[in-house]
């Protein structure tokens, strides 16, 4: 892969649904030709820089893409802050539907002219991919699906399902105290989730029900279902589902790797885990095969 140093812009992004200003990037070899582009977006208790994510959008860029990610508004991280989760508040006040028109702004973001300081000359928009982490792999499924301009989409240890498997019992503590708490493991912060995060899934069921998405909307675009065989965060199971939900899907198994992929945070070495290697190239190598110009 050529050595060629990546440009990176940085740039802000502002929603119609909300107040919250939240940061991207991009990554690409700055050569005055025109692109695929690929967005990525990260899990929960994720942000765009976690771990090795930046040496990810080189590697991509070098590859011959135009690499977007994104910390999604309401992940808890602050513009001009640590770069870490600090901001709790706005991490309770997630919810999927902020997350899923994040994505749509940035999106559009990409198709106005100077909205992003990635030059125009550099995409081609017509080859517009979306590559998901963990949770961020059943959004990337759901906003494939509500938008035509996603050419192709990747899941890397998706969900199947944005319901968790909530009980009854779990749901009416959730809803007398309004508040759960989840632990970071990586930093042991307890992260509260509004009671908001049900409300809005079940004011919005059809369209963050990923079965019914997948298998009514995306027959005809491609998609890729990687997994690791690994995985100790959401099981291998989750990734069969999705395949037999939309047979037309690719689906890859990936041996010995598991959920982060073989990253960590911080991740301070030049070069990508051996995993994540692995994942990047069969993306890449899709997303070159399925959207040739």
């Amino acid at each position: 892969m050529p050595t060629t140093q990546p440009t990176t812009v940085d740039f802000l992004l502002s929603a119609p649904h909300h107040r919250r200003p939240f940061a991207a990037d991009a990554r690409f070899v700055a050569d005055g030709r025109a692109k695929p582009v690929v967005v990525f977006v990260h899990g929960f208790k994720g942000f765009k820089d976690w771990g090795h994510f930046h040496v990810l959008a080189d590697w991509f860029a070098r590859r011959g893409f135009v690499f977007v990610k994104l910390n999604l508004s309401h992940n808890g991280v602050v513009v001009g802050g640590s770069g870490d989760l600090e901001d709790l508040e706005a991490f309770g006040r997630n919810n999927f539907s902020i997350e899923l028109d994040d994505l749509g702004a940035l999106l559009d973001a990409l198709h106005q002219p100077g909205q992003t300081g990635i030059p125009a000359a550099e995409m081609d928009l017509s080859r517009l991919a979306l590559i998901g982490h963990s949770r961020g792999g059943g959004l990337v499924l759901l906003k494939a699906a509500e938008d035509i301009r996603v050419r192709a989409v990747a899941t890397w240890a998706a969900i199947s399902n944005v319901n968790p498997g909530w009980t009854e019992q779990q749901m009416a503590d959730w809803q007398l105290k309004g508040v759960l708490h989840v632990e970071n493991s990586r930093t042991r912060q307890q992260l509260p989730l509004y009671y908001q995060l049900v409300e809005n899934y079940y004011q919005h069921q059809d369209r963050l029900n990923i079965e019914q998405n997948l298998r009514q909307q995306l027959a005809d675009r491609p998609v890729l279902i990687l997994h690791g065989d690994q995985d100790e965060t959401v099981p291998l199971e989750r990734a069969r589902q999705l395949h037999a939900w939309q047979p037309a899907a690719e689906l890859r198994v990936l041996a010995g790797t598991t959920h982060n992929f073989g990253g960590a945070h911080p991740w301070p070495a030049a070069e990508l885990p051996e995993q994540a290697q692995q994942a990047a190239e069969a993306t890449a190598e899709f997303f070159e095969l399925k959207m040739r110009s």
